[in-house]
């Protein structure tokens, strides 16, 4: 395509009220220039088991994550120590591995692959063009078996906004390291970081007036750029036509989300007391994670959703954190080189994400719901697919699971499993956990030992 009949990137497909921006497609040239419950099996059955997986970016200090001592008389290392009033719900699982996240001939750009690893198991195609590739997340295989069973068949959320587009890490794509739940191998969800946004889409609050009077008489916004939609792919190549059939696809997919709420029977108040939302995004970071922490409460309380992924932030983060003291950028301390200084700051940043890990599960404890917990019917991952941020290593990762699991979980133990042990063991032994039984996801080899 000639320089003339380049497809500007602020093409917008109009329609009558509707004005919908398009990805990074070939036809506009260089994307440098565009880019300026099921119940568990013994559980209650009128009891709904839940998944929540928790990321932060760069690793731990891992001296001060890893406790000691192996069994249920486990040591609260100094990041873990927030922990202490739930230690008895929680497993500190030692020794696994996210292989998919290592380079395998593909260089650098661990970052970028830490995250797409972590919930897939695969390892992502190094590009930062449109034929990214990575696979299908553990989440979204829950939500494509037991999405039908609630409003929403999963949730994805986040406090940083990701790039869809453009080289972010090492030549991969920025996709890689902002998003955590792929559809499949070439669909990635983002993730939604608005709160207000995030608890409409939750409780599917009653569009404004102008919105009902454009919504009337159609099934889709996109119905309102079909004209535009169809002049615009006779000027497409088939890849450009392929990924925007993708774009679409995540668009119908939000869209019959909320028409699938507004036929359910309405809900119940939750008997918890809802947090005034702020009309956009919140400018303290504790504050953010927090609503986004009691939207995930609320999500579980309701059974709005069972499946939830939440970012605390994007990987290779270089997020400073003055309200703790920490003015450095996260990313360059994770790379200490044994700096006492910067090792310091980096445990009191490991440190205010273990506070805020305890803050989601002390409320989920406090939360009662049938024989138990709301806790003791979820099953809450926190980890990152980096170990040691100052060698950019993927093994013997920080991972800890919190809650019963509906009853199928032996918590308050730390469990140390051999080297090289796939992390995606851990999400079948889960998978196994919400009646969803497969012989593999990625990398897997089987379920966890002694998990229960």
């Amino acid at each position: 395509m000639s320089s003339k009949k380049k497809l500007s990137r602020r093409t917008l497909l109009r329609g009558l009220g509707v004005g919908i921006s398009l990805p990074w497609l070939e036809a506009m040239g260089p994307m440098s220039a565009w880019a300026d419950g099921l119940s568990p099996s013994g559980s209650q059955p009128t009891t709904p088991n839940r998944m929540a997986f928790l990321y932060v970016p760069n690793g731990k200090h891992m001296e001060d994550w890893a406790p000691k001592r192996v069994g249920i008389d486990y040591d609260l290392p100094r990041i873990l120590e927030p922990l202490e009033a739930v230690k008895d719900k929680t497993l500190v699982l030692s020794g696994l591995t996210a292989d998919k996240a290592r380079a395998n001939g593909d260089g650098g750009g661990d970052h970028a692959r830490a995250l797409a690893a972590f919930l897939t198991g695969a390892q992502p195609r190094k590009t930062d063009g449109t034929d990214i590739r990575a696979g299908i997340s553990v989440d979204q295989v829950a939500a494509s078996r037991l999405g039908h069973r609630t409003r929403l068949p999963s949730l994805e959320i986040g406090i940083d906004r990701g790039a869809m587009a453009g080289n972010c890490d090492s030549g991969y794509s920025c996709v890689y390291s902002s998003t955590i739940s792929w559809r499949s191998a070439t669909q990635p969800l983002p993730k939604e970081i608005n709160p207000k946004l995030a608890f409409e889409r939750l409780f599917s609050s009653l569009p404004d007036s102008q919105r009902t009077v454009r919504d009337q008489g159609r099934k889709s916004i996109l119905d309102f750029v079909r004209q535009d939609t169809s002049t615009l792919s006779r000027r497409l190549s088939g890849n450009d036509v392929r990924k925007l059939d993708e774009y679409f696809s995540a668009i119908r997919d939000i869209e019959q989300r909320i028409t699938r709420a507004e036929k359910f029977p309405s809900m119940e108040k939750p008997d918890y007391t809802v947090p005034d939302y702020p009309k956009g995004v919140p400018a303290d970071y504790q504050e953010h994670l927090r609503i986004m922490a009691d939207l995930i409460i609320l999500a579980f309380q309701a059974d709005v959703t069972r499946i939830i992924t939440f970012v605390l932030a994007n990987e290779g983060s270089n997020k400073s954190y003055p309200s703790i003291g920490v003015t450095d950028g996260h990313h360059n301390l994770s790379h200490h080189r044994n700096d006492p200084a910067k090792i310091a700051k980096i445990g009191q940043i490991n440190h205010f994400h273990t506070q805020q890990l305890a803050y989601l599960l002390e409320k989920l404890e406090a939360t009662p719901e049938g024989d138990g917990s709301l806790l003791d019917h979820s099953m809450v991952v926190y980890g990152s697919g980096n170990s040691d941020g100052n060698r950019h290593s993927h093994h013997d990762l920080p991972i800890l699971l919190a809650g019963g699991g509906g009853g199928t979980i032996k918590s308050g133990r730390h469990i140390r499993y051999p080297k090289e042990t796939p992390l995606n063991n851990l999400w079948l032994s889960m998978l196994n956990r919400m009646d969803i039984n497969l012989a593999q996801l990625g990398d897997s080899t089987g379920c966890l030992p002694d998990f229960s």
